[in-house]
């Protein structure tokens, strides 16, 4: 049976959730259990004048983020975080794109 290769950036996540117990120090136990690891990206805000529901909010999604939730389906999610509020929205990126009420892409370059 051939290998499933999964593909994403490691500075596109910032969590690994999973069910059921894993021990990530062995990558057999790990294989054995992907399809039951989620991983997330948080967004956070800390401003006392977000709206519970988020509107009217800009948040970015980095492209390696972009890619890796493509690859990972409903795998890869994307925690969107008020510190003041508590409020927050756990999200695939189906959802963002229903949810959304724009997107702006944009381009950032390092030299």
């Amino acid at each position: 049976m051939p290998r499933r290769v999964l593909c994403f950036y490691s500075k596109a996540f910032d969590l690994v959730r999973c069910d059921v117990g894993v021990n990530y120090d062995d990558v057999d136990d790990i294989r054995k259990n992907l399809n039951k690891i989620v991983i997330y990206e948080i967004k956070s805000t800390n401003k006392i004048s977000v709206k519970a529901d988020f509107s009217g909010y800009f948040f970015s999604i980095s492209t390696a983020e972009l890619l890796t939730a493509q690859n990972l389906g409903e795998r890869y999610r994307f925690a969107f975080v008020n510190t003041i509020s508590k409020t927050y929205f756990d999200l695939s990126l189906k959802d963002i794109f229903v949810k959304a009420k724009g997107i702006y892409p944009a381009w950032s370059i390092q030299f």
